[in-house]
């Protein structure tokens, strides 16, 4: 083993084993919940029933019991439950009076709690569990319900307090506990198996799409595909579309690097076939050094040309934003020095915060190509304006240029001529008229647009650059 080898202590999982393990963990946690609120509730209703059964064994005993003239109690020979009357059945009544006490034979054998004594008329009580000691000895619990009453049969004056205590064992309660408690993790294990398993299921339907988005990629790899498809869900489209975009990208600089070597060599044929013609006719030094410089010139020109071609082309996909002021700042003040014989005015009417998502350099040939071209032409007045274009979902900002001359403007028939590569709008200007063609190549590889019409502010030409929305 390499002892440069780093130890990894974690690995990414996969999407489907991320998914399944956080939906095994909610649900775990779910079923818990849930089983635990369901068991809470089953017990506070089974004690809420057991607290209205007591009840009733009360109430029954009150409707049956009577008291004589001495406030002697006679009770009922059957009780409202026959395991009143069996010693250590579970279930036991006890009457309390002011001078006396009574208890159901069940009664007779355990070890009851000790009563509290009597209680207030109308006073009911529920408690529990309470310990107790079984008939045989062992310990056990009970509930208690107690109610205050009072009898006057014989007058206001004869009334006669007493309290009735009626106590069940837990064993009853606990039972149906336990039932209910092996039925519901039964049926939620259940659940929670076949919710797994759909769980499952439906991960792995998710789950496709991004599959069959892998393997396209995988085909645009291997050059099976020239692009990926189009036919995915809406999540997966600003995915897909930003690949289709980095290949169309890269497919296109690699096309224009070629095809910008290929035209240099090609333009730079003729200067060095005119050269060696020369060489090899003998012509005399002055003629040769006229032509040389000539063809120098020339050469130096198509290099420039290309260079400024190659440069443009290509752009960055997902760049930073750069504000626009401070390059338009930049170059208008460079400009300004260059054109002060002209005395022009640059005036801006720029967007807060407005912003170019692309290269620096692209941002730099946009405008410096526009407004040097509007100080070429112009009398005495220039004019900038930028504006965002609004950013939707999943894509961001766009921009707006626009760059206006008070100059004599370009004719709507000269507009496609003075677009294409190394023609000038007017021969007499110096240039080499590769410009505007710059421009136009950069909003063609930014998918935008470009406008020359006349300016109806200033009168001479006006560029519109539409940059829209980008990923």
């Amino acid at each position: 083993m390499n002892g440069k080898t780093g130890f990894r202590p974690w690995r990414p999982r996969s999407l489907k084993a991320r998914q399944l393990t956080a939906a095994s963990l909610g649900l775990l946690a779910f079923l818990m919940l849930a089983g635990y609120a369901l068991d809470r509730a089953f017990a506070e209703t089974a004690e809420n029933n057991l607290r209205q059964r007591l009840k009733s064994y009360a109430m029954a005993y009150a409707d049956n019991i009577d008291f004589g003239r001495d406030g002697s109690l006679y009770t009922p020979e059957l009780g409202p439950d026959p395991r009143f009357h069996r010693p250590g059945s579970g279930l036991y009544a006890e009457v309390v009076l002011p001078n006396g006490h009574w208890a159901s034979l069940s009664a007779e054998g355990p070890l009851l709690p000790e009563v509290p004594g009597m209680l207030e008329p109308r006073e009911e009580r529920f408690e529990g569990p309470l310990p107790m000691t079984q008939i045989d000895g062992s310990q056990g619990e009970v509930y208690r319900y107690g109610i205050g009453l009072v009898w006057g049969e014989r007058g206001p004056d004869a009334e006669f307090p007493y309290t009735i205590y009626v106590m069940e064992d837990t064993q009853t309660l606990d039972a149906q506990v336990r039932v209910f408690r092996g039925a519901l993790w039964i049926y939620l294990g259940g659940a929670g198996v076949i919710l797994l398993l759909l769980q499952a299921v439906i991960l792995q339907w998710s789950l496709r799409p991004l599959k069959r988005v892998i393997a396209a990629l995988i085909r645009v790899q291997r050059g099976q595909l020239q692009r990926m498809s189009d036919l995915h869900p809406r999540e997966l489209a600003p995915l897909t579309d930003s690949i289709n975009a980095l290949i169309e990208s890269g497919r296109q600089n690699l096309e224009r690097q070629r095809n910008t070597l290929a035209d240099l060599a090609h333009s730079l044929k003729t200067p060095l076939a005119v050269l060696r013609t020369q060489l090899d006719a003998g012509v005399g030094e002055a003629t040769l050094r006229e032509e040389l410089d000539a063809q120098l010139r020339r050469m130096n020109d198509l290099v420039s040309y290309q260079l400024a071609r190659a440069a443009s082309g290509g752009h960055k996909l997902f760049s930073a934003p750069v504000p626009v002021e401070p390059t338009a700042e930049e170059i208008v003040r460079g400009l300004e020095k260059v054109y002060a014989a002209k005395g022009v005015l640059c005036e801006f009417e720029l967007e807060p915060g407005v912003q170019f998502y692309g290269e620096p350099g692209d941002l730099q040939e946009l405008l410096g190509n526009l407004l040097e071209n509007a100080f070429k032409w112009a009398r005495r007045r220039v004019l900038l304006t930028a504006r965002q274009v609004p950013a939707t979902a999943n894509r961001r900002a766009g921009l707006l240029l626009m760059v206006e001359d008070d100059g004599p403007g370009i004719a709507p028939e000269d507009v496609g001529k003075v677009l294409q590569r190394g023609v000038r709008g007017d021969e007499r200007v110096q240039g080499h008229g590769i410009g505007l063609s710059i421009v136009h190549d950069l909003v063609r590889d930014y998918r935008g647009e470009l406008d020359v019409d006349r300016s109806e502010e200033l009168g001479g030409a006006r560029f519109r650059v539409v940059l829209p929305q980008g990923f």
